[in-house]
């Protein structure tokens, strides 16, 4: 279908791979940017045969690593520093981090950046990590850098992954109490595959939210589990409600990163973290995936079915 090549930054991680997997369905010619110290071996597994070394919060790693010679269709970033799964990640890759590799695109005039967002991030200034999201598709505007960013909602699938061990017992483990919108990572990696080289040019500089066919809450995904495992599932708090309401608030005061998912679970239970146009969805990458579709293509994958 297409052989466009395409730089991946963030190869490595646990979207990153997905990401991969899917652009090498769509026959694109894919170039991983690595750390000089990232494992290579399951992206050479997968047939990944190009790469580049640079580090987001190194500027000069980056103007090499996204050279004009390599003559890159788009760049794909998928890296996390909030999440800092990873020896080096940190939130700062969030913010300067993504400017370093906005301004190093736009250098190399590479004519697309396709960034995975937050639904709404635009209005969650509460809740750094979401709204930093939405401050990176406020610099490629500013910077002219033409861009494509798709919005998910939360991800079903969390790394590590505590849910089918809670599963197996019978038990949906809760960590919000509001209704959002959801996403599984490899529907996701799919969108953001063809984003990358199938969406027209006409749909530059639009955000796209991602998710299901509806909003979802704790009892919709255990029911899901529920009809899908043909078992009975209860739903089960992670954190118990007198410590969110009593505790969490208190630690909050003095840790940054538990204040920042304080308020992102006030702020999701909202209500306002659903995608406000799922037809564009539709439009652009196909019919929108179900909860039970979406649940069972997860409990196949997890050995769970």
């Amino acid at each position: 279908m297409s052989n466009k090549k395409i730089l991946v930054a963030g190869a490595t991680g646990y979207l990153g791979n997905k990401i991969v997997a899917e652009l090498l369905k769509l026959n694109a010619d894919v170039t991983a940017m690595v750390r000089a110290s990232s494992d290579r071996t399951q992206l050479i597994d997968m047939g990944v045969k190009h790469f580049v070394v640079g580090d987001m919060m190194d500027k000069a790693s980056l103007t090499e690593a996204i050279s004009p010679k390599h003559e890159f269709d788009a760049i794909v970033a998928s890296a996390a520093g909030y999440t800092k799964r990873k020896k080096g990640d940190s939130p700062i890759t969030d913010t300067v981090g993504y400017q370093n590799l906005v301004d190093a695109t736009k250098a190399a005039g590479i004519p697309r950046f396709v960034v995975i967002s937050i639904l709404e991030s635009d209005k969650a200034k509460s809740v750094p990590h979401f709204y930093n999201k939405y401050l990176i598709e406020k610099y490629l505007e500013e910077k002219q850098q033409p861009f494509i960013a798709l919005r998910p909602g939360a991800f079903l699938d969390q790394v590590p992954d505590y849910i089918p061990k809670k599963i197996e017992k019978g038990i949906f483990p809760s960590f919000l109490t509001g209704t959002f919108g959801m996403v599984y990572t490899s529907e996701l990696a799919k969108y953001v595959a063809m984003a990358a080289v199938v969406l027209p040019d006409s749909e530059l500089n639009k955000p796209i939210d991602i998710g299901w066919d509806k909003p979802v809450n704790a009892e919709i995904l255990a029911q899901a589990f529920a009809t899908v495992l043909k078992k009975p599932i209860k739903v089960k708090p992670i954190i118990p409600p007198i410590i969110l309401k009593s505790i969490i608030p208190l630690i909050a005061m003095f840790n940054e990163s538990v204040k920042d998912m304080y308020e992102m679970i006030k702020w999701i239970d909202t209500g306002i973290y659903i995608s406000k146009n799922p037809q564009r969805q539709k439009e652009l990458f196909g019919e929108l995936p179900t909860v039970e579709e979406s649940v069972r293509h997860y409990c196949h994958d997890r050995g769970l079915i």
